[in-house]
């Protein structure tokens, strides 16, 4: 396997906790900065190196999001280089652990996934040398500072990794801030802290984002988000709807009984996914509720006998999906992950790989009303207002258009040299 130079920043990952570094005596390090800037990669190879090097026969942790993007993110290029200087490794992924033999020392690393508040209690009662958190900025506090407290063997050190958020996020407030009181070595790393991505490739990612992703995922900054989610939208990216017959179609729908239910008709042509028609009804405007069988006949209509491959739905409308089931709809539980969502709907919008056609009305007119949630301190949000033909958007493309991405699976073999 192939190395390219690394980068000053990146050397400084991969020795700060040696004898003679001036940064030996830090307890911990923070990287932070731009998405494809080469700190994954320095974080996780210094990390193991520096647990086989310095201890044997002890166990650390190695935290992620969620385990399947730890394995994919991490584990799949940090284990491949550390065999190449001449570990070797096992997983045994009933008991997420990993084994690894480096330089006459044999350590343990478990592996977590922080996804929400209930993680943290699968931490508890384990003693670690260290830990390694990736993409720490999406794990709960709770989770976090328990994976802290169980770093109590002396030379522990705790290691993090992260794209930035809000600026009122609370790693931001209580670690990035307070990096010198914590004792902690802080790294911003932007695109060329990373030798191996060419000018061209930077050029690409300045154009994938714009707004506050553009600030947070290319400059690298902990920005606020402000005013309209979909800041770069224009009235001219508004088209007709194409003549001629469509290649598939699929309906998507936030359903709502006291809010408004929005469901989108699209279909694919030569590429691209066309909003081409839509349904909306706001029970509080028409002083009326609909019943679910009422929006099942308002789903018909807006389809019109087209073949539709399936209608994705937001998972949380329980009887509703019930109810087309046992119509014979092929009914698909939307992904809900929000801030993705937004994040995969505006690269679409602007790249063309979806457009809203002049028919959909309230889709164009909430583009405009669709905006960021300023009062909250802790987590991005927008505001729960002005979002169902958005919510029934991000649908679609969180669950037809999201990349898929093979995962990582790790061998559970010793390897062969003892």
């Amino acid at each position: 396997m192939g190395y390219s130079s690394f980068s000053a920043k990146q050397k400084t990952v991969l020795n700060w906790w040696m004898p003679g570094s001036p940064h030996h005596e830090k307890e911990a390090i923070v990287c932070d900065g731009a998405v494809r800037s080469g700190k994954t990669l320095a974080m996780g190879l210094g990390f193991f190196l520096w647990a086989m090097t310095t201890f044997d026969g002890m166990r650390f942790g190695v935290c992620g999001k969620t385990i399947s993007s730890l394995r994919r993110n991490v584990l799949s290029e940090i284990l491949p280089r550390l065999e190449a200087l001449g570990a070797r490794w096992k997983e045994k992924r009933t008991d997420n652990l990993v084994t690894v033999t480096f330089m006459g020392h044999r350590n343990q690393f478990y592996i977590f996934g922080g996804r929400d508040e209930s993680s943290a209690s699968l931490i508890q009662g384990i003693t670690f040398a260290g830990i390694l958190m990736d993409e720490v900025a999406l794990m709960p506090r709770s989770f976090v500072e328990q994976a802290c407290a169980r770093c109590s063997v002396a030379g522990s050190r705790l290691w993090f990794n992260c794209n930035p958020a809000g600026p009122g996020h609370w790693f931001y407030k209580h670690w990035i801030l307070q990096a010198q009181e914590r004792n902690c070595l802080r790294l911003h790393f932007t695109m060329e802290d990373n030798p191996s991505l060419t000018e061209a490739i930077r050029r690409r990612y300045q154009k994938l984002y714009s707004g506050v992703f553009y600030r947070r995922f290319v400059l690298g900054q902990w920005a606020q988000a402000e005013g309209r989610v979909y800041d770069f939208f224009e009235p001219d990216m508004v088209k007709p709807a194409p003549a001629g017959g469509f290649e598939k179609w699929y309906v998507s729908c936030d359903y709502g009984t006291v809010n408004p239910t929005s469901m989108g008709l699209w279909g694919l042509k030569e590429g691209v996914w066309y909003r081409v028609k839509e349904f909306y009804f706001s029970s509080r405007e028409s002083q009326r509720q609909m019943t679910d069988e009422e929006y099942a006949q308002a789903l018909k209509s807006l389809v019109g006998g087209r073949e539709v491959t399936a209608v994705i739905i937001d998972p949380s409308a329980a009887s509703f999906i019930e109810l087309l089931r046992r119509k014979k709809w092929r009914v698909i539980k939307a992904e809900n992950d929000v801030l993705s969502g937004i994040r995969l709907t505006s690269d679409a919008l602007k790249d063309g790989k979806i457009v809203i056609c002049q028919d959909c009305k309230d889709a164009i007119r909430e583009m405009d009303e669709y905006v960021w949630d300023l009062s909250s301190e802790s987590r991005d949000k927008v505001k729960k207002e002005h979002d169902h033909a958005m919510d029934d958007m991000r649908y679609f493309v969180s669950t037809v258009l999201k990349p898929r991405i093979a995962s990582f699976t790790a061998c559970a073999v010793e390897r062969g040299r003892k």
